[in-house]
């Protein structure tokens, strides 16, 4: 039977009065980072209809007139100084940058729904600092958390070393919070075993971009609204960066662009760019690299380079050579920029990719999947000069569908192709991620990676595997910090199983909240090998704070403090407080600070989130999130950095800030010659990549990507799906309306009813075989998923492929699943399914493989496989106010 749906209800929501307090802020999710204004007043009071009546200005109703307005979803009722408050969280509509006129994502249209309130979904919220006591969670005081956690790490480290303490955190959480943990970890405890959330090992994302000398985030948002063409590589902006392609890419100085997409999903932003002339490229995944080769074959076969870019910027053979002096090579970067299988000038560059067998068309169609007429019309597209002999002003985006799958080659092979059609430096030609979360992550002094026992062919240092020394037995105390761990990572059942097994299957567990009996206990445990884990957040996350971590520690987050950050365009803003944290949830920073002290640890008495800020300032010297200019002008003027950043309200400043003719000057894009060396003055550091590629020669890099490369090749060969089993691929992906693991969207009554299940589309063609229909709930199942093991050590240059890896032992084979609700739709390439990422319970990333890239140590997120089966139907297929089954190809 269809269930009946009901009338809206009619909700009324509440005018600012023309007094209330306005402050500015920034959206929390995803890299765009919008701006927004909040709206906050004492409860018991409202403004009016009338413009002279509301802080909007504006008389109500609008009559229809496209103006501000406030839906149900943008107001909710906060706590301010203990007392209650209304708040209204609306996009700026005076907004300039970023989200001009207010243009705003549905995630950031919902932003007040993620604010602390008891009444409303988020009273789930972790207030108390918590310890496992015989398996249930109780509420102990901060000092006793923790004095508990210090006792137990001097234990650790004193009898097991610095390795043997470990951390996995956010890299973007705010630079006050990462400052802190990177100070904790590298200056105070001196421990290799740290990783972000998003990568086994703390390294690049995308390291082939790096080793060409393009700055991953290189770009401004104009550049994308200034192309011609842009070739978009394992993303579509519009799911996962809204207002980047409804503001920018739709629109600015050429609405009319051309849009490549690269990804076996058609989704929203795929069949606009269709519509507008642009295509469609639905490869196999992990082919990317030889649709790259194969494209710049084309181009290269006719001329089509732009030559006299190629000529002024792209290395030649002495300056690939130079800089790098003689000695030992112990960085990644270093490494693989000296070793000579993928440096090369323009001469060399253009052999290899004739004689690369790959980058043949025939070839190319073969291993692609894709039609040799698309492959043509691409190349035609970002490089045949125009009938008046101009170029297209091609622009290349690449995000996780193509480094997520072959890490290094993709990267470094995108990278190339951008080069060659004289992209990377300038307005509306640039090479660039899009962007995922946005850019927060502040270091404190260099990482103890060359501690990692793990090492590249030569013995080279190679940074710390995380998850696999976790599951090696190697860690005695680790502490998660706001992130998901288990289902973000690869083989997720794999890695739960065995921290479960560490932590809760250790016989040794508290009985009592006594500090000598936890200390004691925790103490047992580590020695008979055994792991303590502690883990911060700001909600229940299930199972690793719910059903596995000891201590758990309520965090405070967005709107509850003064924090800083930049977007994926390096555009640094204020992220005002505007309520109270609930109960006793502390800002990471002031955790870290408190376990510091608890430690010994000297320089750690910040009072304030503007004290980490200013101290951390001068360690952002020389990067490209640089602000130590802004503290340094702060400082003169006489007052709080912070403070400073708050008069720039919502447009804020692009990093690295220079400071020029005495004034602070933000910096639109890196690598561009416009930004003159002369522009150095007082606090500034001089950086070459501001106004050249970041090489030591200032031209970029050209990388060959051999296909057969030994350490990517029989890799790839092994994970592909095994038709004899029935098996397709079955990789991951986002959707608009969620952000990440819905940790606030499932807390968003509109958007939890959007998606209140994990879903997985599957082609017709996948589906109809197995009797799977819209609606179904549907397993992937995977019986062979490789695990990597121990810290292998290269000598040979054959040591960590994977043919070796697993003729020494070091690959162990485990299986994974997940059940989703099927969407059965020709949106998705036959051959291939696509399930939502890290949905809390349906972890998509335990069918993947948890074997490293051997060229950067990032995994390879996108290449699982599986069997699909049903399971049987689910109560949406027949429900008709939740989660809608229809193809997403909607324009």
């Amino acid at each position: 039977m269809v269930e009946q749906i009901q009338p809206f209800e009619v909700i009324s929501v509440p005018l600012p009065p023309k007094d209330a307090e306005v402050l500015t802020t920034a959206c929390a999710y995803c890299t765009v980072a919008c701006g927004y204004k909040v709206y906050r007043w004492p409860v018991g009071k409202e403004g009016g209809p009338k413009a002279d009546q509301n802080a909007l200005g504006i008389d109500f109703p609008t009559g229809g007139a496209m103006l501000p307005w406030i839906s149900p979803s943008q107001h909710n009722i906060a706590r301010h100084n203990g007392k209650p408050h209304h708040v209204v969280v609306l996009p700026d509509f005076d907004a300039k940058v970023v989200n001009p006129g207010g243009n705003h994502s549905i995630r950031g249209g919902t932003l007040a729904q993620k604010i602390y309130n008891p009444a409303r979904p988020t009273r789930d919220r972790l207030v108390y600092p918590m310890v496992r006591v015989a398996g249930v969670l109780q509420p102990v005081s901060w000092d006793l958390a923790t004095e508990v956690m210090a006792e137990v790490s001097k234990h650790v480290l004193a009898k097991y070393g610095e390795h043997a303490w470990g951390m996995k955190t956010y890299s973007y959480e705010y630079f006050e919070n990462t400052y802190a943990i990177s100070k904790l970890v590298n200056t105070s405890i001196g421990t290799p075993v740290y990783a972000p959330h998003d990568k086994p090992q703390n390294a690049e994302d995308a390291a082939g971009l790096d080793d060409a000398g393009v700055n991953s985030f290189a770009a401004s948002y104009e550049d994308w609204g200034a192309c011609d063409v842009a070739f978009l590589s394992g993303v579509d902006p519009y799911e996962t960066k809204t207002i980047l392609f409804t503001e920018w890419m739709m629109k600015g100085d050429q609405p009319d662009k051309k849009m490549i997409f690269v990804t076996p999903h058609r989704t929203m932003g795929v069949a606009y760019g269709q519509q507008n002339g642009g295509l469609w490229l639905p490869i196999i995944p992990g082919a990317d690299t030889v649709l790259h080769l194969a494209l710049a074959r084309i181009i290269i076969e006719n001329n089509w380079q732009d030559q006299e870019f190629i000529d002024n910027w792209v290395a030649n053979q002495w300056d690939v050579e130079s800089g790098y002096g003689r000695g030992t090579r112990n960085t990644r970067w270093q490494w693989r920029t000296t070793w000579g299988t993928f440096q090369s000038d323009w001469n060399d560059y253009r052999k290899f990719i004739m004689a690369e067998e790959s980058a043949k068309l025939e070839n190319a169609v073969r291993i692609t999947g894709l039609p040799a007429d698309l492959i043509r019309k691409a190349a035609e597209l970002i490089a045949k000069p125009k009938p008046n002999g101009s170029r297209p002003k091609t622009s290349f985006m690449l995000e996780k569908g193509n480094y997520w799958s072959n890490n290094y080659m993709n990267s470094a092979s995108l990278g190339a192709l951008g080069l060659i059609c004289g992209a990377g430096n300038r307005p509306g030609r640039v090479i660039s991620r899009g962007g995922g979360h946005q850019r927060g992550g502040m270091g404190a002094g260099f990482s103890k990676g060359w501690l990692s026992p793990e090492k590249y062919p030569g013995r080279r240092k190679k940074a710390l595997n995380v998850d696999r020394w976790v599951m090696d037995g190697n860690v005695r105390f680790m502490w998660v910090i706001g992130c998901t761990w288990f289902a973000a990572m690869l083989a997720s059942q794999e890695l739960q199983s065995r921290v479960h097994e560490l932590v809760r299957g250790n016989p040794h567990q508290p009985r009592n909240v006594n500090k000598t009996h936890l200390v004691d206990t925790y103490k047992k445990r580590v020695d008979a090998g055994g792991m303590v884990l502690v883990d911060s957040d700001i909600y229940p996350v299930d199972p690793l704070n719910t059903q596995i971590a000891d201590i758990v520690l309520p965090a405070a987050g967005w709107g509850e403090v003064d924090f800083t950050r930049c977007n994926s365009e390096r555009r640094l803003r204020l992220y005002s407080a505007f309520n109270d944290p609930p109960g006793e949830a502390k800002p990471d920073w002031w955790a870290i600070a408190k376990f510091a002290q608890k430690m010994g640890f000297a320089g750690y008495d910040w009072k304030s989130s503007n004290d980490v800020f200013e101290e951390s300032s001068r360690f952002s010297r020389g990067g490209v999130l640089s602000y130590h200019v802004l503290v340094t002008e702060a400082k003169r003027e006489g007052r709080k950095a912070h403070e400073l950043l708050r008069t720039l309200g919502t447009t804020g400043i692009q990093t690295p800030i220079r400071l020029v003719d005495g004034k602070l000057v933000g910096t639109k894009r890196l690598h561009d010659p416009s930004n003159k060396r002369g522009d150095i003055e007082g606090a500034t550091v001089d950086q070459r990549w501001l106004y050249a590629f970041g090489t030591p020669s200032g031209r970029a890099v050209l990388l060959k990507t051999p296909w057969k490369f030994s350490g990517w090749i029989d890799f790839y060969e092994a994970v592909k799906p095994r038709k004899e089993k029935g098996e397709i691929w079955i990789t991951n992906g986002r959707v608009n309306e969620t952000w990440q693991s819905g940790f606030d969207d499932l807390r968003k009554p509109h958007l939890s009813k959007r998606w209140p299940w994990p879903w997985i589309v599957i082609h017709p063609d996948d589906a109809k075989p197995k009797g799977i229909e819209s609606g179904d709930l549907v397993q992937g199942y995977n019986d062979e998923v490789f695990v990597q093991t121990g810290a292998p050590i290269g000598v040979l240059e054959k040591d960590l492929t994977f043919t070796e890896l697993r003729k020494n032992g070091h690959i162990k084979v485990t299986s994974g699943q997940f059940v989703a609700v099927a969407i059965v739709s020709d949106e998705i390439r036959p051959g291939v399914a696509i399930a939502s990422f890290n949905y809390p319970g349906a972890p998509a990333n335990s069918l993947c493989h948890a074997v490293p890239d051997p060229v950067t140590g990032n995994y390879r997120y996108k290449l699982g496989r599986g069997v699909l089966s049903k399971v049987g139907a689910s109560v949406y297929r027949t429900l008709l106010t939740e989660m809608s089954l229809k193809p997403r190809p909607i324009i």
